[in-house]
């Protein structure tokens, strides 16, 4: 979870930019150094001379938003990923076995993998050599046909380009009939030496290594890799790719810049997973208790789709499933996922049927009851994927669905049948989830927001806002009555609203529904929002279009903070990805001196006022415990006014959401020891720890 995205109100419009995955410039256009590209003419003007023609890696210059979806840090580390995929479809295709990741010192990368190598020959169509076709045009790549590749996952043939069009420089190194050859390009895509041989190797080495430096003018928030996001993502590829060798390593030694601090040597992860998914799920259920010890696995090809299927229960209440075609995450699900789904309610409530675990008067059991627990991997391999959208979230092909359905239906069944006890185990817990779901749909009726049917009113603790337009208001979300009364006379009463909280909340990862149902905090919030959640859940019904959780900047504000980021991404996480979840950011320090004032909101910020200010005695720095301690007015200066405030954005990286699930389940669920370890990892890290 990206909680470093730190933006003010005053920023966010020159953000804008980078948030979509097709956006429009025309109002905070940047020049990103290309000349070609840039508006000369008057701003009034519009003629046939002002549409133009963007030629070559101009256009992804010029929009980089279109084809790496943000220009942020997870832009920048997208860049990696594409060139990482384009070895693995060489994996995919069985050429290669090995691929190396390496962080060079002056922070660029290097991808080399150990396949067949870009070929080096001229493309006749274009007059170019093979290598320079894939890394200047767009759409070029040997995935559309003519059997290059049976499956990929880079579909649309412009990782490669895209990298080079945003790299300062890009080196691709080929090896070849017993080859070396080299070429660079340099200023955003541009050819600074044509392939050329450089070296011989033994006749068997074949590959392809790719080293570029990210455009500075391109990635104006940072241009740092950071170790742990690549390592979270390559980890992944080597699970959905069995038996795929992967390695890691950081040369960054001794500079101060690394997100974590210095490196005393390198570092370095080695990935590689005979057992493929069910290993997946294996180390994703790591945190919890197994409901017994098998991980059921299931693959077979039908219809042109090779479908593998991993799955295992636990002892908690979330559902963990994640899906994937041809390596691609697909976090929205689609033809895969529906017919996984199908498959295992259908199967479960036979096999309850046949063996009277329900009886004939009982209703079946649901979807939703039999899968409470479940961690699930769904992955696919299709010759032409469908997706829905540009950004490929949601496979669409139809066969694909079929082919789930009747391998995990056929193998499911058989499974059932050779071990009654852990059918019996899965077919209970679905019994008390069936139950308990039951209780929560009558409490859940009693939450739900006034409408002109219904008669629950909206929390009476709530200050609600007077406009009633979502997109101008904001909720925020404070810890106690105390700070809850500064916050309702400081706010401005149009457009915010305030809800206290007594203390902290429920402990969602360890609760069912129903408890959850029964909190009243958890109503409060879920009658303000106005969504609902789980099913039922509604954007369109959002009645804030900022969620701002304000606690005190302690240990007690964090953990606070976590348990209230815990219930949103279980049970309202496109809250989240869609960017309406923040955290506040009050100060930690108030610097008065000479009657002037200033606030610090990190120890770094107060030493660096102390020295403009000077350090003697006619300074009185005061510590901020609480917000309880600010009056108002500085509540409102500090952290509530949209002018001057600093909010944290809590974002979901999609390409490793299953990262972000299993953090959740270390921090918040009963497993102890691996709490303990993450700690021991990340204590490190923590800044203005308050104990």
């Amino acid at each position: 979870m990206d909680e470093k995205n730190m933006l003010n109100t005053e920023a966010e419009a020159n953000l804008e930019e980078t948030e979509g995955f097709v956006e429009e410039y025309s109002e905070n256009s940047r020049d990103y150094g290309d000349d070609n590209v840039k508006d000369t003419k008057d701003v009034g003007s519009y003629d046939a001379d002002d549409i133009q023609v963007l030629e070559g890696l101009q256009a992804v210059r010029k929009r980089p938003g279109m084809y790496i979806g943000t220009t942020s840090s997870r832009g920048l580390h997208h860049l990696v990923y594409e060139i990482v995929d384009n070895s693995v479809d060489e994996a995919l295709a069985g050429f290669c076995t090995h691929i190396e990741v390496s962080i060079n010192p002056d922070n660029s990368v290097t991808v080399s993998d150990n396949g067949r190598g870009i070929p080096v020959g001229i493309n006749h169509k274009t007059g170019l050599n093979a290598v320079e076709v894939v890394y200047t045009i767009l759409h070029a790549g040997g995935k559309f046909g003519g059997g290059g590749y049976k499956v990929s996952g880079g579909l649309h043939g412009v990782g490669a380009s895209v990298v080079n069009a945003l790299s300062s420089w890009l080196e691709v190194t080929v090896k070849q009939n017993g080859k070396v050859y080299r070429t660079r390009f340099e200023d955003g895509g541009k050819t600074k030496e044509k392939l050329h041989e450089i070296d011989t190797c033994p006749e068997k080495e074949t590959g392809t290594s790719v080293t570029f430096l990210p455009d500075p003018s391109i990635f104006q928030e940072t241009t740092v890799f950071e170790y742990d996001i690549i390592k979270q993502r390559l980890r992944e590829m080597a699970f959905l790719t069995k038996g795929l060798k992967i390695t890691l390593r950081d040369y960054r030694i001794g500079d101060d810049t690394i997100p974590g601090g210095l490196i005393e040597d390198v570092r370095e992860n080695v990935f590689c997973y005979e057992g493929g998914i069910k290993e997946y799920v294996l180390y994703l259920n790591k945190s919890k208790t197994p409901l017994y010890n098998d991980v059921l696995y299931f693959d077979g090809t039908k219809n042109n789709v090779y479908v593998e299927v991993a799955l295992q229960h636990n002892d908690a209440y979330n559902v963990s499933e994640y899906s994937f075609v041809n390596n691609i995450n697909t976090p929205e699900g689609g033809m895969h996922l529906a017919g996984f789904h199908n498959a295992v309610t259908k199967t479960f409530v036979a096999y309850a049927r046949k063996n009277n675990i329900i009886k004939d008067s009982d209703p079946n059991l649901s979807g939703e009851d039999i899968r409470e627990g479940m961690t699930a991997i769904v992955s696919v391999k299709v010759e032409d994927p469908q997706f829905e959208g540009q950004t490929k979230q949601k496979l669409g092909n139809i066969e694909a669905r079929g082919a789930v359905d009747s391998i995990v239906s056929e193998k499911l069944t058989y499974y059932l049948e050779q071990n009654p006890a852990v059918a019996k185990l899965i077919c209970e817990k679905a019994l008390l989830a069936q139950r308990a779901r039951e209780a929560a749909r009558k409490a859940r009726d009693l939450t739900r927001r006034k409408t002109a049917l219904e008669t629950m009113s909206l929390p009476g603790k709530l200050a609600d806002c007077s406009d009633k337009d979502p997109k101008k208001c904001e909720i925020f979300l404070v810890e106690g009555d105390s700070a809850g009364g500064s916050a309702k006379s400081a706010r401005s009463r149009a457009t915010q609203a305030i809800l206290p909280l007594r203390g902290k909340i429920l402990n969602v990862e360890k609760a069912r529904e129903d408890r959850i149902y029964a909190n009243e905090e958890i109503k409060a919030m879920i009658t303000a929002f106005g969504t609902g959640i789980h099913d039922e859940f509604d954007i369109e019904k959002l009645r804030y279009d900022k969620i701002i959780i304000m606690t005190d900047a302690d240990v007690d504000g964090a953990h606070i903070d976590t348990l209230m980021l815990t219930f949103l991404y279980r049970f309202m996480p496109e809250l989240i990805r869609q960017g309406h979840v923040y955290l506040a950011m009050p100060p930690l320090y108030k610097l008065e001196k000479n009657k002037k004032v200033w606030y610090a909101y990190s120890d770094e910020e107060l030493n660096r006022i102390l020295n403009e200010v000077g350090r003697d005695n006619n300074n009185r720095i005061q510590r901020y415990k609480g917000l309880g301690e600010m009056d108002p007015e500085q509540l409102w200066e500090t952290t509530m006014d949209p002018e001057r405030r600093i909010l944290k954005r809590v974002n979901i990286d999609e390409e490793t959401e299953s990262e972000v699930d299993l953090t959740f389940t270390t921090l918040m669920g009963d497993q102890v020891e691996p709490r303990r370890e993450f700690i021991e990892q990340n204590a490190r890290f923590v800044q203005n720890l308050d104990i």
